[in-house]
Order: structure tokens, then sequence, then C-alpha cells
């Protein structure tokens, strides 16, 4: 689906599939298009491809305007390849059944930005679309976006297919820039000689540091191509710094990566070591395999382990290179980001089993269900999860709760039951505190609620890690990997020496590539320091902390807060947590 916007297409097509046909992409049902399609075919089965999936968007069509169907498509590969084609059209089953976590959070997102709009408006004021803008919610002009929309048409019409492309936007030109490369079936000629190995004279590495989470082998399939895409040679290092200090190294292939981007967990597999008390190892091995340039892949560990590094460059000059920090975990816990690859699946991961935890009360009266999620100090997958979930409370280590806090959320879950509502549910960080345990909120709600509702103890474990990684993380690491693959390319051959070494020392050549609300930022990771807090392995300044506002709106009842005597206002949702609880004492 998705009529004369290719967006549905190119991002699953990025995320899984091999071979891609939506409108205006160069027109390929044109004698020499068909014959393109055919021999991409040809060659993957000639390297023992037995199974392609073909894309048609719905408004596909060839340089002539004319439609491109599933049917056309078939015909041209079964009288030319005589091979096997089946046709399947998705239809409506694309609209999907349950929402999936980001959608959740978007919507309450989008839903309490356009209240403030309206309440912010003017008689004068223009009228405005709420949109998503990286990690920001934005109001753009409603005549803008339709203008915009138009243009779009007009130049599809006239058959100018790169300006259309463009018009879409900077995200959706470079998507496509990054899936013509990471599909092809083998890098271009001189890229590789006759044994697979790049002809470039860099030597790149990647590794991952930390626990292993979904999106990481998306990011090594998409980094791995993107280099030996110009030539490069890219050095695999497994299991972290215990596997370089080991030698277990290897130089990746092309073709080697082919099936990594839905796979979850990690295929070179991953440690928490860091390398501060073993650089002398760990700087022999750089030596010994003549590493020009290097990615980390990981969480708070691969974070540190290159901040580590860069503060040993003076002393070593091996470490003089470019280093650069994708950011992959669950937990979300990495300064210089607002989200880290695999923590979208852990959301999804947590918001089903959280349904599926309070079906199971479909047949039972009043029920509390206390759910305990991992995140270490972070409280990110907590709060979001509870946004997404409809949940009535998540205590987390960053917002200190009292057990006057308990009591009074204790007292909502009863006037929620007065009201009729048959099933409540309560997160908490598994590091919230170290005296309010998992147990003991369970305890204090069971013998709280005796008469009024039942309550259940769910700790999770590490099923939230997840399986296969989401759409969004699958997209997210391969646009993550070749950025970094392109900045990464970029300092290499600034910084490079006559005698085939790389001499680079400033800060801005060791940074952290992370979205930052409405753009892709590299920060020196020296820079992140003072914004970190070591000791929790936190940053000092989260973002998803101002919607622990709107998850206390969304979940509180109406007729406790008149029962208390608060009336319900924006004030009251800009009021921290504690003043709530000092009105309701006082009013009990």
């Amino acid at each position: 689906m998705g009529r004369h916007c290719g967006y549905l297409a190119l991002c699953w097509c990025s995320c899984k599939l091999k071979l891609i046909l939506f409108s205006f992409l160069n027109g390929p049902q044109s004698l020499t298009g068909q014959k393109d399609c055919v021999e991409k075919l040809k060659m993957e089965r000639d390297a023992g491809q037995r199974l392609n999936i073909i894309l048609v968007a719905e408004g596909a069509m060839d340089r002539d305007g004319k439609a491109i169907t599933a049917d056309l498509v078939k015909k041209v590969i079964v009288d030319s390849l005589q091979q096997d084609t089946r046709v399947t059209v998705l239809g409506h089953v694309q609209r999907g059944g349950s929402p999936s976590a980001f959608d959740r959070v978007l919507g309450s997102r989008m839903g309490a930005e356009a209240v403030l709009a309206l309440l912010e408006a003017t008689p004068g004021s223009e009228a405005v679309v709420v949109s998503l803008d990286g990690n920001q919610s934005v109001r753009v002009p409603l005549m803008e976006c339709v203008m915009k929309t138009k243009s779009v048409a007009e130049a599809m019409a006239n058959k100018k297919w790169e300006e259309a492309v463009n018009l879409r936007g900077r995200s959706f030109a470079s998507n496509l820039i990054t899936y013509k490369m990471l599909t092809r079936v083998k890098p271009p000629e001189g890229a590789v000689d006759k044994e697979g190995h790049g002809t470039g004279k860099f030597r790149l590495a990647i590794m991952h540091v930390g626990a292993p989470c979904c999106g990481m082998n998306a990011v090594v399939r998409s980094f791995v191509r993107a280099c030996m895409f110009q030539g490069n040679t890219v050095l695999g290092i497994h299991d972290g710094f215990d596997g370089l200090l080991s030698g277990n190294v290897q130089e990746m292939h092309w073709a080697e990566v082919a099936g990594w981007v839905g796979q979850g967990g990690a295929f070179l597999g991953t440690k928490r070591t860091l390398p501060a008390d073993i650089m002398d190892k760990v700087v022999e091995q750089f030596r010994k395999h003549k590493i020009q340039g290097l990615v980390v892949a990981g969480g708070f560990e691969a974070y540190h382990s290159v901040l580590q590094m860069a503060d040993q460059r003076n002393q070593y000059p091996e470490l003089c290179i470019p280093m650069i920090v994708i950011p992959a975990t669950i937990s979300n816990n990495v300064p210089g980001t607002d989200f880290s690859l695999g923590s979208d699946t852990a959301l999804n991961e947590i918001t089903e089993i959280c349904d599926r935890i309070r079906q199971s009360a479909q047949g039972t009266k009043r029920r509390v269900f206390v759910v305990e999620t991992m995140g270490g100090y972070c409280g990110y997958l907590a709060t979001l999860s509870g946004l997404a979930g409809g949940a009535d409370a998540a205590y987390i280590f960053e917002e200190h709760f009292s057990i006057k806090d308990l009591i009074g959320d204790v007292y909502h879950m009863q006037a929620k039951m007065a009201e009729g509502i048959s099933r409540g549910l309560i997160l908490r960080n598994e590091m919230a505190n170290s005296n309010y345990t998992t147990d003991f909120i369970f305890r204090l709600y069971s013998e709280e609620g005796k008469d009024i509702f039942s309550t259940r103890k769910n700790i999770l474990g590490h099923m939230q890690q997840g399986g296969s990684p989401s759409p969004f993380d699958r997209n997210f690491g391969t646009k993550l990997a070749a950025k970094a693959a392109e900045w990464l390319l970029k300092q290499v051959e600034a910084n490079a020496q006559p005698n085939n070494t790389v001499a680079c020392k400033t800060p801005e050549t060791a940074v952290l590539l992370g979205l930052v609300k409405r753009q892709y930022n590299f920060t020196p990771v020296q820079n992140l320091r003072q914004e970190t807090d070591f000791k929790n392995r936190i940053p000092k300044h989260q973002w998803w902390l101002h919607l622990r506002a709107l998850l206390r709106a969304l979940g509180t009842p109406v007729s406790y807060l008149v029962k208390a005597g608060i009336t319900p206002s924006l004030t009251d949702v800009e009021k921290p947590v504690e003043e709530h609880v000092d009105e309701v004492a006082a009013n009990q």
C-alpha cells in the first residue's frame, strides 16, 4: 500500500528484502529496466540465492507513467527465467492489529501536543499539522504541507523523478541511496579482489561491547557493505576486547552478512570487559592487525571503552585512530542520544507481554498486576512501556518515591476499581529503590487491596531483549551504521599518513553517533563525560523524563482528583508528583 508514496516499500526493503520496484524509481519497466531486473535475479541465483521477494508499491509506474503491477513483474520473470513465481497482494492486512509501542507513545505525544496547540491558539492562529521530526514534536503549517504534497505529485506527473524523491525529504533520499548500496548482490567491480578481500588501503574494524541487543547484526551488515562498497577491508572482532586479546579477529566478506539484518542477538559476540586494565594488550593487537579505524556498537560499556581509549591517546600512538560509538542497548542509558538501538524492540516486547498479562485476567474481577522491567538504573523502559501499555504508575530510580507515594497510588487504584475499571497495571524499574522492592510493592497492594482487588506479580527478565529486531531497530541500525561508515572513512582519509598509518588526537575524532531531537549528531565522547553519571550509569539529563507528567495525567481517574479536592488542569500535569501526593494526603 501507500498510494503514490514509496515510504513503506523503501523502509521495508531496507530492513529485509532483496529487490524493490516502486513509484518514481527510475521507471524499471522500460526495456532497460526489465533487463536490469532479470540480470539481478540471475546474479542472485548464480550466487546460490533460491528465494527472492520482489516488492511492488501500490503506485509504482514506469518512465512513461504506465502502472507497474505485480502481474506484469511476474510475466517478465516467467518469460525470461522460467522461474516459479507467485503473486501475493497484502491489502488491508498491512493496517495491522495491535499498535506497536512506538505508535502508542507517538499517539499519546501527538495528542498532548495537539491539546497544547489548541490551548495556545488565538483567533488569528494558522492551522497546523502536529508531527514528529526526529524525536521532537513539531507544528507545521497545514497549507505548507498541502503545497509540498502537491509539489511531489506535480514532479511525478512531469517525470522529474529525482526532484520527487528529494521533495519527500532528506531521510527518504538517504534511505534510497543506502538501500541501493546495501542490496547489491556483489560489490562494485574493483572493490574486492578474486578472493573477496577489499582492495582499498584502509583496514577498519567493528566490535560489540556490553550486553547483546536486537539490531546489532543490522549494524554489522550495513557497516561491512558500506565500507567494502568503496574497496576497504573490514575486520570483525568477536567477543569484544576478550576476543581481541585472544586473536579472534576475522576479515568480513560481502556475502557473509547477507541475512544478518533480521536476526536477533549479536553474531560477532559481545562481552562487558573494559580496556582500561588491559590497554597494553589491546594496543598490541591494534598494531598487529593494523587497524586504522574502529566502530564499537554497544551500551554504556561501549561508550566508556571508547572514552578510556581516547584518554590514552597521548601514551599510545596506536589509539590515535578515528573511533565511533553506535549506541545499542535496551536500557537506553547512553548519553549523547535520545534513542539506543534495541530499545524499541524491548518496548514492543514489554508492551505485548503486559497486554497478554492483562488479557489473562479477562474472566476475573478486579485484578492488579505488578510488573518488574529491566534497564538498570535507567527508567526509560518502565516509563515508555507504562505510557504505551496504559499503566497506572511506573516507579523509577530517577524520580524518587516514598511510602506516601505508594499509599497514594493504592488509593488511586481503589478509586479506579470503584469506577468500574477491573484491571490495573503497576510497573517498577528493577533498580528503582533498594528497599521498596517489587515484592514489597506486591505485598503492599495485596494487603491494602483486600476485598477490593487481587494482586499478581511478574518479573519479565530477559524476555525483554526480544527475538527478532523490530522494523524500527532494523532500519535505525542500518542508517546508523551507514552514517558511521561515511564519517569513519572521511576521518581516516583526512588523517592518513605517508607510512600507511592514521594519526589523530582531537576530541572530534572519537565520537558517539546519536539521534538528538531533530538530527543525527557526532558528539565527542570526551565532551560527554560531564553529561554522565558514571556511578549509576545513566545520563544526567534524559529527554523522556518530561513524559512522566503525561503518564500521570493519563493514569489518574478524574473522580479521584475531584474527591481529593484537586481540579485537573494543565498546570497539574506539570506539577511534581510529590505535590500531588501532599494534596491527596491532606484531603484524605
